[in-house]
């Protein structure tokens, strides 16, 4: 089963990093998020992606063509043109496509253009390059197959980033300092039936998240899968800031991020 991860978009609300990479590169933790989200998948025994390359594509293929110089410490003998891995923990292990699907290629038509790449009755694991849980996809893709659905979206509740308040007249009778939403987002992590390609086009301009998931949603379609867990995505310099500082925090207290704990096992 293969794990589509959309890795073109020019990230513009984290210009900050995003003017010199690809946004899948930005580090946490001295390791791109997009190596994190290819090992949440990966240590659950889904090890086939492809990556819907765009903006600074190439960058993205050099740090995976070179993964084990770029993810370890090396000893590099120059005069017998010689290089020894000081460790090989951190290598991904999987097979991935790496898929040039556009510069300016919206998220719908991104995913179109890799049709060729999935199997005639194959179901696929699809999220977006900048956000990271402790997804249990065996459950999430169990859930899938009992709905039926085309698609199934992971449902979050994330923290509010605002103080909400309460009023009554003018008087405020309730603050509550960034609360949980009570209503659920989309934290990507999708599992997807190959008739969503039925919805989609390759044309620049498809963009998933509009027509095509409102489309199945108004059909009865799309079921969703709530996840009570761990769940960040990567919108901003803050966020960067906060998965940089609970990834050392895990690492320092349980040995992982909190990521990496797959809730429910």
């Amino acid at each position: 089963m293969k794990t589509v991860i959309l890795c073109g978009g020019r990230g513009t609300r984290l210009n900050e990093e995003t003017e010199y990479r690809p946004k899948p590169l930005v580090e946490i933790g001295g390791k791109p998020i997009l190596w994190h989200i290819m090992k949440i998948y990966e240590d659950q025994g889904f090890n086939e992606f492809i990556l819907c390359l765009g903006y600074k594509g190439n960058m993205i293929k050099e740090y995976l063509l070179n993964i084990t110089e770029m993810a370890n410490d090396i000893i590099l003998d120059l005069k017998n043109q010689q290089r020894l891995s000081l460790q090989d923990n951190m290598k991904l292990c999987g097979k991935v496509y790496l898929i040039n699907t556009g510069l300016n290629t919206m998220t719908g038509a991104r995913v179109a253009r890799i049709k060729k790449y999935i199997g005639d009755d194959e179901d696929f694991f699809l999220t977006y390059g900048d956000g990271v849980g402790n997804i249990n996809l065996g459950e999430l893709y169990e859930h899938h197959k009992k709905t039926g659905a085309i698609v199934t979206l992971t449902g979050v509740k994330p923290i509010y980033p605002f103080g909400l308040l309460q009023i009554e007249g003018d008087i405020v009778k309730k603050f509550d300092e960034k609360p949980l939403m009570k209503d659920c987002v989309s934290g990507g992590f999708m599992v997807c039936n190959k008739k969503i390609f039925d919805y989609l086009s390759e044309s620049e301009d498809c963009i998933l998240e509009q027509d095509p998931l409102k489309k199945i949603a108004e059909e009865g379609k799309m079921a969703v899968y709530e996840h009570q867990g761990y769940w960040c995505c990567m919108d901003n310099q803050k966020h960067v800031d906060t998965l940089n500082k609970t990834y050392g925090e895990g690492i320092r207290l349980n040995g992982k991020a909190p990521w990496e704990e797959v809730k429910g096992e």
